[in-house]
């Protein structure tokens, strides 16, 4: 790029799957905030994949899937089933929007309290 090309900003909705257009964002980003949580807590607890898999009831393939972020076999109720075996605490805020946000800024906060084993 030349000193003279200009660079291009697009602001992010906050949800990087709806900026890239995916169906169903919302869900995207909130599995992904799961998956993410998860895999810091295997890592935490210097788990194997093996060691994980017997843990979570699933096989190895599957939790190297987790680990890389492929989250399309992988339920918003799977995953939190996975979070409460792994000792995690979770809570659920519901809240109506703040006034002028609307349906495609859904807020997906959430707040895992998870408990040192």
């Amino acid at each position: 790029m030349s000193d003279s090309e200009e660079l291009k900003f697009t602001k992010s909705s906050g949800n990087v799957f709806q900026d890239l257009g995916y169906r169903n964002a919302d869900e995207h980003l909130l599995k992904a905030k799961f998956a993410m949580v998860i895999n810091r807590v295997i890592t935490e607890k210097s788990l194997t994949q093996i060691e994980t898999a017997k843990l979570l009831g699933i096989d190895q393939p599957k939790v190297s899937r987790l680990s890389r972020g492929q989250l399309s076999g992988f339920s918003i109720d799977k995953l939190i089933t996975f979070l409460i075996l792994l000792n995690q605490d979770i809570e659920v805020n519901i809240k109506p929007h703040s006034r002028g946000v609307g349906r495609d800024n859904f807020d997906t906060h959430f707040s895992l309290n998870y408990l040192a084993c």
